[in-house]
């Protein structure tokens, strides 16, 4: 059996490079084109000249975190995710010193065009459930 070493997460999503952008801003990620091409979009107008496709991805610069991958679907996010991102800002953080980073992290993203759904908190955990630009659940933990 093959080792596995790598990992790629695809989001299924109506605008593959605004979603991408968005995930760049929340994780310092980058938009790296493929091989060969300046730019996603050139890569899509070479690819789907009829404008039906759409791709874009996101990577980490240090190379530690796993490639986001996007790609265009013609139906919309109608439930809630099976697969989820934590964004692990308030890591071996506890208490109101972990709320507050949460809390500093969603104040951040919201202008980015994330969206707070509720925060889960008991005293001493917590996690703040948010959505991205396109509805797709994630959590600042």
């Amino acid at each position: 059996m093959a080792e596995i070493r790598q990992v790629q997460v695809t989001f299924d999503c109506a605008e593959p490079e605004r979603v991408a952008r968005f995930w760049c801003e929340v994780l310092g990620y980058t938009v790296v084109p493929p091989e060969g091409y300046g730019s996603w979009d050139a890569f899509n107008r070479e690819r789907f000249p009829d404008g039906d496709g759409a791709w874009c991805s996101a990577s980490d610069p240090t190379g530690a975190g796993p490639r986001l991958f996007f790609q265009r679907v013609p139906e919309g996010k109608t439930v809630k995710n099976r697969v989820h991102l934590d964004v692990r800002v308030g890591t071996g953080l506890t208490g109101e010193e972990r709320l507050a980073a949460l809390e500093a992290e969603c104040a951040r993203l919201v202008p980015l065009g994330a969206t707070r759904q509720r925060l889960l908190y008991d005293g001493t955990d917590s996690c703040i459930v948010m959505q991205d630009v396109e509805g797709n659940e994630f959590c600042l933990d």
